[in-house]
């Protein structure tokens, strides 16, 4: 490629533009950018304003210089005598930004190099741009991927056009990712920064859990039960506070499913490292903290609704519980709930007899009314 030819890249535009898969407007302006490009750096400065049109009929390239008229021409470049401009445009006067136009036939081999760079750069960067557009509906679902390239920090994923990443923080702890295995992932979000747009996928979130439940729960589609809060430590617990709105519906049950099939295919999805626990939700808050903190038993809860603060009172053999493997269930039960939870040991002798107690009066003012009632 010593010297661009005009008429060839005329032709390209149409081919490049099937084989990228790209509007040919798009494509014919990234060759227009190159041919500005490259004729500034055989003919021009570099501050120089140049605009480039192709020809796409008879194959010929034009590039157009603005300079503005000034009374004092400093910058050649840039700037152009009122006297001078006359000559281009009778009617010019101070303050006009003038173009001047030149006939492009080829560059020289330096800029001809630069203009393919530029070409090369700039439709990488379209194509990107193509590929992403078809994603943007696609954020907040799942699609399944092939894992493509696995780096310190971010797996790549092939998801059939394009490629996004997992980051460490959307990754499940302690899942293993091995080079052209099929996973699901979810679409979080298209991040564009001075790299070019990046899609952005997870498998850590909460939003994969919920989605992958409402593949296996199809009363979710209907409205029968819907999921109200999700707590997730990815690698080793979800909670998930779900509600039924129909009368007779048992929330709970639907999700794990017969046998567990609905939650073990959860399971199946995201390992079986990671434990799920399904409570139900309940829009009593002091309820709602006592089904959060299950496997363990509560005693009672006492809220601090200004500080959204609870304590938690429970039985010493339930206490560690109640706080769980390195604080993960009172952790996730807080971040469920929306409360800060405080567990505190309930003291046994105190309590339990005053749980019994109630039972033993009614008993009792039983017998006396029966008592009463056979004296009379």
């Amino acid at each position: 490629m010593e010297d661009i030819n005009i008429k060839q890249l005329t032709l390209a535009v149409r081919t490049i533009a099937e084989e990228k898969n790209l509007p040919e407007e798009v494509v014919l302006s990234v060759i227009e950018q190159a041919i500005a490009a490259a004729w500034r750096r055989d003919n021009g400065e570099r501050d120089q304003e140049v605009r480039a049109e192709l020809n796409v009929n008879d194959g010929t390239a034009n590039v157009f210089v603005a300079r503005e008229v000034v009374e004092e021409v400093g910058s050649d470049a840039v700037e152009i005598s009122l006297e001078d401009a006359k000559k281009v445009k009778k009617d010019a006067v101070m303050g006009d930004t003038i173009e001047e136009k030149f006939e492009v036939v080829s560059f020289g081999r330096v800029a001809a190099q630069t203009a393919k760079q530029v070409v090369l750069q700039r439709l990488r960067e379209a194509e990107r741009e193509v590929v992403l557009e078809e994603y943007e509906d696609k954020i907040g679902t799942i699609v399944n991927g092939i894992v493509q390239r696995v780096e310190p920090r971010v797996i790549r994923v092939e998801l059939g056009k394009a490629t996004g990443i997992i980051p460490q923080s959307e990754q499940i702890q302690g899942e293993f990712y091995s080079i052209g295995s099929r996973i699901k992932v979810f679409i979080k979000d298209i991040e564009r920064d001075n790299r070019g747009p990046q899609l952005i996928l997870s498998r850590g979130n909460e939003a994969f859990v919920e989605y992958l439940f409402r593949q296996e729960v199809p009363e979710m589609e209907s409205g029968a039960v819907e999921i109200k809060a999700i707590a997730r430590e990815a690698g080793r617990r979800t909670k998930l506070a779900v509600v039924s709105t129909v009368p007779g519906v048992d929330p709970v049950g639907t999700f794990v499913g017969g046998h567990g099939t609905r939650v073990q295919a959860v399971m199946n999805e995201i390992g079986d490292q990671e434990k799920i626990d399904i409570i139900t939700y309940d829009a009593n808050n002091e309820q709602f903290i006592r089904n959060a903190l299950s496997p363990a038993e509560v005693v009672r809860v006492e809220i601090d609704e200004a500080a959204k603060r609870a304590k938690v009172f429970v039985y010493e053999d339930q206490q560690s519980i109640a706080i769980g493997r390195g604080g993960q269930n009172v952790r996730l039960a807080s971040r469920l709930t929306g409360y800060e939870l405080d567990i505190e040991t309930a003291q046994v002798a105190a309590e339990k007899p005053a749980d019994a107690k109630p039972r033993k009066n009614i008993e009792d003012s039983l017998m006396n009314a029966v008592e009463e009632s056979t004296e009379e």
